[in-house]
This record gives structure tokens, C-alpha cells and sequence, in this order.
């Protein structure tokens, strides 16, 4: 018997299924084989139609049973992992009105700017621990503004995992983590802010009701089994955001327990207990998967737009075949790349630099000196120090660090990159090899008690590598300390 996950991103969505007693990977597969269109259809909007992602749920839940000989009559539950932030929106017979607004869509920063001014930081401080910002509620704003006789056709707004939960079970809901990430629980009151709603004059009417993480969250029809080959009744057992999910899919759920991931941003995730801060743009606060009003546990998130997205750009540049090429080539420098600095900053507005759109930059580039191995070696190390100014910024704000793991993927696959950090922020990382797929499917088998069930059986079954700091760590220091003297001239010379 299985379980089986699903990873809705937005270049692609991934599918796996466990072993219904180990716990193990059977087989991920993803759809579709090309990048899934993003539409701009204005400078910083970013939209994709929500069919698409239940096109290539059908074709990859298919796929994966046929090429695994798995019968669909094996499959137990469903856990669904989703990009965070997106604001989808149906109609009474829940019919779509128009394609998702996405999470990298900037076209309601001002809208979130403007209300956090009105509101005052004392209030949604202490009760979002967010400023209202570029998230799910201020996307709905912006349609009432813009779009006012689609907005009167709303019958629900969802994120984009409650809509592909409700095309299997025909049941429109959400989670408590889920409307944290709309930035929409209010942690005070332990309830739906239906106050800020409220203050964009949006029907409040309009938030899907709350399941649990860990339950029954509605079964598959005969219509969503039709078109997936899954059995008609099956649960949904879970649902979480993406980085909440790859906290749960790499054993991060404790306070002082950090899940950081370099792949296109880079993302840094803590957990705590902390219903407090003093960042509420340059770092957000979500309720994470174990969360409740009783036990807050509280992920911290920390988003670098910056990071692999360079790397990728100087593969094309370069024309390297490959990144373990690449990486090669780095580790043959020396650290601090002969003096050569890289600036990682070139995917839009950053939040934890305030929201300044610095661009990318290379420093003190030597024509005579420096070759693709050193470019290799400053990239990498850049993407590591801005991880590390990151961490600076959640340390700041009293965020305890213990230990830090990380998917066996992307950049962290880099000695150069894994070791400079590490090595900078004083703490080893434990490298996983787990996929946000594969913890949606083993996150469907628990219940709300089951969580250390859940942390021994990730331990025993992914943890490949422990990357130790090094003791003399000076060259970094050095290295580091140069890095961040040019980003800070850079940042006023900015303003």
C-alpha cells in the first residue's frame, strides 16, 4: 500500500508516491516536460492558469502508477504541497474567473504598503506579524480595485493547493497555515483577521472554512478519479505551503531547528515559538504545519530572489555543460576568488534588502587574473554570503539557530557553497536527500499526535551527509566582511 504527494510549483509539478510502511520513495515523476508558461502581461505581473496544474496532476498521477505497476486501488491518501501566496478565485458553481495571480506577481505591493501605513505597525505587528505586504488578501484588493465586476462574481478566493484540493474532493477549504501565508490570522485573536479584510472592504464571507493539516480534508470524486486513475474516497490527509512542507519534508519542526533551500531564491526557515517580532518585511512569520493556538510553532521565512537564478545565468554565459563542471571549477580557487566579488542580486526587488531592486554585480574584476573558475568561485560564494546576511537579520530578531538541514540539490550539491556557509555561520548542515513531493505523500499517513512518528522516520530514511564548519575560519571572515562592505555602499549609493 502507498501514499502519494503532490508538489504544485510553478515551473513544474512533481509527484511521488511512499511505501506505506517504510516510508520510502517508490518513484517521483513530473509534468510537464517543458517549464510551465508564466504570463506577464504587465512589467512585475506574473500569472498561470490553474488547469494547467490539474492537466499535469492527471497526466503524472497516470504516468507514475503505469510506470511503477502500482494500482490505483493501493493508494491510501493524498498530501498536496503548494506555491505559497497565490490568490485563485471561483465563482458560486466554482467555476474559475481568471487565471491565478502567483506568488512572484509584485503588482499589489503598493496596495499592502499603503495598508500597512493606515493600520500602524502596532497592530499588525502584534496580530499578523506581517506586514499585509505582497500576499494573497492584498491580490484580492487589487482585483476589487481593477477587475470590480469580476469581483462581484467571487464566491471564494483559495490559495493555489486548496484549488487542486478542491478539483479532487469538489470541497472548497483551507488551513490555518494556509491563511497565514494570505496573511490572514490574526495570532492574537487565534482566528481568521477577518479586520483586515474588513479594512479592504472585501466581503469576509469569501474565506473557504479551516481543516486541520492532519485530517480528512474531503475524498476524491468519481469525476477526479476519472480523470486521475486515483480510487474514488480517498482522503486528503494534508496540505501546506511549499516552504512550510520542505521544513516537514527535511525533519524541521522544532524551535532552533532551520530548513534552507537554494534553487532558482534561496529560502531560509526557521521555527520557533515566538509570537513576536520586531521584522515584519524583511522577514515573514507563517504558522507552520504543526502549528496550533495551543503549541505556536512559528516559521520564520527568509527569501533571497538572488541566489541559483545567477548561477543558472552564468552556466548559459559560460557555456559549461553542466554545474558539477562548475563546481569543480570553483573548488580549484582559492576562498575569497582572488579578490573577485559577486553581488547575487539580479531577479527583482529584495525584501530583506528592504525591497531595493539592486540588480547583480561583479567587483574588482581583473582582466588579467581572473578566468571561469574564479566567476564559478565568487558566484557561488556570494549566494553563500547572502544566505549568511540573511541569517544576521533572523538572528537580530532573537531566532534561536541549532541546527541547519538542507535538500541534497541545487547549490547546496556545492562543497564551495555548503562549507562557506557552514563555516561563517558557526553550525554544521545536515544535507537531506527528500524531495517537497515525497513529504507530501508520507506528511498524508499522520495524524496531529503522529509527529515524532514523522521525525524518526525522515532521520532514518534521507539524512545522507553532515557538512562540519571549519574551525579556522578566518579566510571567510575576511572574505565576507569585504562582501558585505560593497553591498552596503552599493544599498546607499542606491537609496
Amino acid at each position: 500500500m502507498y501514499y502519494i504527494g503532490y508538489d504544485i510549483g510553478s515551473s513544474s509539478i512533481k509527484v511521488a508516491i511512499v511505501d506505506e510502511k517504510t516510508k520510502k520513495s517508490i518513484a517521483v515523476v513530473s509534468e510537464p516536460k517543458n517549464e510551465m508558461v508564466i504570463k506577464a502581461g504587465k512589467f512585475n505581473w506574473a500569472e498561470q492558469d490553474p488547469n494547467i496544474w490539474w492537466d499535469c496532476i492527471c497526466t503524472a498521477t497516470k504516468r507514475i502508477l503505469y510506470e511503477n505497476k502500482i494500482s490505483s486501488k493501493d493508494i491510501l491518501a493524498i498530501g498536496i504541497s503548494y506555491q505559497m501566496h497565490g490568490l485563485v478565485i471561483v465563482d458560486n458553481k466554482g467555476q474559475l474567473l481568471r487565471d491565478s495571480i502567483i506568488w512572484c506577481d509584485s503588482r499589489a505591493i503598493e496596495i499592502g504598503n499603503l495598508a500597512a501605513k493606515e493600520i500602524g505597525e502596532s497592530k499588525y505587528g502584534k496580530q499578523l506579524l506581517n506586514s499585509p505586504g505582497n500576499f494573497t488578501a492584498s491580490k484580492l484588493k487589487w482585483v476589487k480595485d481593477n477587475e470590480e465586476k469580476l469581483y462581484e462574481k467571487v464566491s471564494n478566493f483559495m490559495l493555489p493547493g486548496d484549488f487542486i484540493a478542491y478539483k479532487l474532493t469538489g470541497e472548497i477549504n483551507t488551513t490555518t497555515n494556509g491563511i497565514s501565508e494570505a496573511i490572514l490570522w490574526d495570532y492574537k485573536e487565534k482566528k481568521v483577521a477577518n479586520w483586515l479584510l474588513e479594512f479592504f472592504d472585501l466581503d469576509t464571507s469569501l474565506t473557504p472554512s479551516l481543516v486541520s493539516n492532519f485530517q480528512n480534508q474531503g475524498f476524491v470524486t468519481d469525476v477526479a478519479a476519472k480523470a486521475t486513475g486515483l480510487p474514488i474516497g480517498i482522503p486528503i490527509r494534508y496540505r501546506a505551503g511549499d516552504q512550510p512542507n520542505n521544513a516537514l519534508s527535511l525533519n524541521v519542526l522544532k524551535p532552533g531547528e532551520v530548513a534552507a533551500t537554494g534553487g532558482t531564491s534561496g529560502v531560509i526557515f526557521s521555527v520557533s515559538d515566538k509570537i513576536d517580532s520586531k521584522e515584519f518585511s524583511r522577514l515573514n512569520h507563517f504558522a507552520h504545519v504543526n502549528y496550533t493556538p495551543e503549541q505556536p510553532r512559528i516559521g520564520t521565512l527568509l527569501c533571497i530572489n538572488g541566489a541559483g537564478i545567477f548561477y543558472s545565468w552564468l552556466k548559459k554565459l559560460t557555456k559549461i555543460d553542466d554545474f558539477t563542471t562548475m563546481n569543480n571549477l570553483a573548488s580549484k580557487i582559492e576562498i575569497g576568488s582572488n579578490g573577485l566579488v559577486n553581488l547575487p542580486f539580479g531577479n527583482g526587488a529584495e525584501r530583506m534588502l528592504n525591497n531595493q531592486n539592486l540588480g547583480a554585480h561583479l567587483s574588482d574584476l581583473n582582466l588579467n587574473l581572473h578566468n571561469d573558475s574564479h566567476l564559478c568561485r565568487a558566484t557561488l560564494e556570494g549566494i553563500a554570503f547572502a544566505f549568511v546576511y540573511g541569517m544576521k537579520i533572523m538572528n537580530k530578531d532573537g531566532l534561536n539557530t541549532e541546527l541547519i538541514r538542507a535538500g541534497n540539490d541545487n547549490i547546496f550539491q556545492s562543497e564551495v557553497f555548503t562549507s562557506t556557509f557552514s563555516s561563517l555561520i558557526g553550525r554544521p548542515v545536515e544535507i537531506y536527500n527528500t524531495t517537497g513531493a515525497v513529504g507530501a505523500a508520507r506528511a498524508s499517513s499522520l495524524d496531529v499526535n503522529s509527529m515524532e512518528e514523522l521525525s524518526t522516520s525522515l532521520g532514518n530514511n534521507d539524512k545522507i551527509k553532515i557538512i562540519e564548519p571549519h574551525i579556522k575560519n578566518e579566510e571567510y571572515k575576511i572574505a565576507y566582511d569585504k562582501w558585505e562592505k560593497i553591498l552596503n555602499n552599493k544599498l546607499n549609493t542606491n537609496q
